[in-house]
């Protein structure tokens, strides 16, 4: 394995990647597209009878649209309804089938958590699933919550579109639509595909119970002496190792296409029964990015002008890009305390090519960095690697990822909500520079779509910075701590960033499964989605009712290079500002531990 990742094959694999996906971008985001602003596509006429019937049964009318008052309450009324579901579900999981292993049923503080957080769309797994959740629990609480949290993600954005396109209205489309089509045609046919690709590759989909395998296991030796001398025989007993298996493929596919990141095992994506081949670990990369990157495209379609769409991923791009290769950089230096021991490691069998301590050897060090900085970038959350054993410098990517407010890519819908309550930012800045309103789209930028851009923006730092003060200043939070000094507070500052901007990786090293950080994370997640959609369907409202003004010679053209600059400071500013006293005490002072 070649210790650059400028050489070889591991150029190649990033290039690769990023050629499919934004190859992808145009034909996806326009289908997208087509199917919010209800144009007929080809998949109405097997599903269009399903949409329908699911129209008749709940007495919604499709053509009646709703302001961004009623879309809210719909929204936060589905949220709770979901919420109440699978809390019960998982509180009573042993009355319900589907339970071959006999899984007990779940504890009040770990049921909140967990329900909290797949209804977030964080999917933070405080527990191992295999060793906690049934058949049923898996594919009906959580997996049709991956689909919903998704697709609800996605009917926020596209109300929010509405809202910047349309003029003099106060209606931004009908919640339970948008919801219906999302998950009908884009969601279900996608989730399907990955399953058939991901099943090929050895991913289980069963009912099946948990296999019990024999194998030898040496317990006993006895010596025997005889005419030779002394001879040692070993009694041999066998054993079973129970072998966890499943509706697997179906989760996974979800997992990453909804940009959720639950997995089936406690281990998530490292595991060889979630991602057992090269493909299936290309593949389900692919999937993180693939609908956060083609939204963009979406949005310049329905906007009526595509090169704002191009615009924010060029500038989701920009920063992305970078901290990855600094990330496969970081992990690929290793570790410098082992030339104290004189060893080459470029040679060496214990760090062959960089830090590969919490890696699959089947994937290496690039794979492993592209999934950690792709999966913190989109607010997915899975793992092919265990981010705990990076390097402080390639544990920092990330982190500062999650910290940007998943907005880089970010989740289905909520990344691309969130990049553009940075515009309205940004805007606003520029506005005041040359002294004159902003303006975005043609749509004046006034004080109170920056008050709730604003509350967008800072709910996210207020709660990490003031849960991670508790983790380490209570007993509790400090209870939970199994690596001391700044390796700890990382883990805690992960924790809570990751909970708070709806991510859910973990950073390891931390025990989560605690009254205090079920209740604590819960809450962060619930104040992160709720605190940040009622905002932005606010702005939508704001927005639609209002008229558009003419260009002129001062207007900002928000599709150059300029702006892309532009917005990509204002990100970086807010995200790297915000949390610098908190990094520096973190990954910062770790790293130069490391390397004094």
């Amino acid at each position: 394995m070649s210790t650059s990742f400028l050489t070889g094959n591991g150029l190649l694999q990033i290039a690769i990647y990023f050629a499919v996906l934004f190859t992808c971008v145009r034909p996806l985001g326009g289908y997208m597209a087509r199917i919010y602003e209800g144009n007929v596509i080809w998949l109405q006429k097997p599903l269009g009878w399903l949409e329908g019937i699911f129209y008749k049964l709940c007495g919604i009318d499709p053509h009646k649209e709703m302001n961004w008052k009623q879309y809210a309450a719909a929204t936060l009324m589905f949220s709770l309804g979901g919420f109440v579901l699978l809390y019960c579900l998982l509180r009573w999981q042993s009355l319900f089938p589907l339970n071959p292993a006999g899984m007990s049923d779940i504890t009040p503080d770990l049921a909140f958590n967990t329900a909290v957080s797949f209804i977030t769309n964080t999917n933070w797994q405080s527990y191992g699933g295999e060793s906690t959740l049934s058949y049923f629990s898996q594919m009906v609480g959580l997996t049709v919550q991956n689909f919903v949290s998704a697709a609800l993600g996605m009917a926020v954005m596209v109300a929010l579109i509405r809202g910047i396109a349309r003029k003099n209205t106060d209606k931004i489309g009908n919640f339970w639509v948008d919801m219906v089509r999302g998950t009908l045609y884009i969601l279900l046919p996608l989730a399907l595909l990955w399953t058939f690709l991901l099943g090929a590759q050895g991913i289980p989909q069963t009912f099946s119970e948990y296999v019990k395998v024999p194998y030898i296991e040496t317990q006993n030796v006895a010596e025997v002496k005889d005419a030779t001398g002394t001879v040692t025989q070993k009694a041999d007993t066998i054993t079973e190792q129970v072998i966890a298996v499943g509706p697997v493929a179906t989760q996974i596919a979800i997992k990453q296409l909804g940009t959720n990141g639950g997995g089936f095992f406690n281990v998530n994506s490292a595991h060889p029964y979630e991602n057992p081949t090269a493909f299936s670990n290309f593949l389900e990369m692919l999937a993180i990015l693939l609908i956060p990157a083609a939204l963009c495209y979406t949005f310049g379609v329905m906007v009526h002008d595509r090169r704002q769409g191009w615009a924010l991923l060029a500038a989701m791009t920009v920063i992305f890009v970078p901290l990855m290769f600094y990330c496969v950089a970081a992990e690929q230096s290793g570790n410098p305390h082992f030339s104290a021991f004189n060893i080459d490691q470029q040679a060496s069998t214990l760090q062959p090519g960089g830090n590969m301590e919490g890696k699959e050897a089947r994937l290496g060090i690039v794979n492993s960095a592209l999934w950690a900085s792709a999966t913190t970038a989109a607010s997915n959350g899975s793992v092919n690697a265990m981010h705990d054993s990076f390097t402080p410098a390639g544990g920092f990517v990330p982190l500062l990822l999650i910290q940007f407010g998943e907005v880089i890519y970010g989740g289905v819908g909520s990344g691309l909500y969130g990049m553009l309550m940075y515009v309205i930012v940004a805007v606003f800045i520029a506005g005041l520079m040359v002294g004159r309103t902003p303006e975005y789209m043609g749509k004046k930028i006034q004080s109170f779509e920056i008050k709730m851009a604003s509350i967008a923006i800072l709910i996210t730092p207020l709660l990490v910075l003031f849960g991670t003060t508790l983790g380490v200043m209570t007993d509790a939070g400090k209870g939970g701590i199994l690596n001391p000094g700044a390796q700890g507070f990382s883990e805690i500052l992960y924790a809570f960033s990751s909970a708070a901007n709806n991510n859910g990786s973990a950073f390891a090293g931390l025990s989560a499964n605690t009254p205090f950080y079920n209740t604590a994370l819960g809450i962060c997640m619930l104040f992160g989605r709720y605190f940040i959609i009622v905002p932005v369907l606010a702005i939508a409202g704001s927005l639609a009712v209002k008229n558009t003004v003419p260009r002129s010679a001062g207007t900002l053209s928000t599709h150059k290079p300029l702006f892309i600059i532009f917005l990509v400071g204002t990100v970086v500013l807010v995200g790297v500002l915000t949390f610098v006293p908190a990094l520096a005490l973190g990954p910062a002072v770790e790293h130069f531990n490391l390397i004094k």
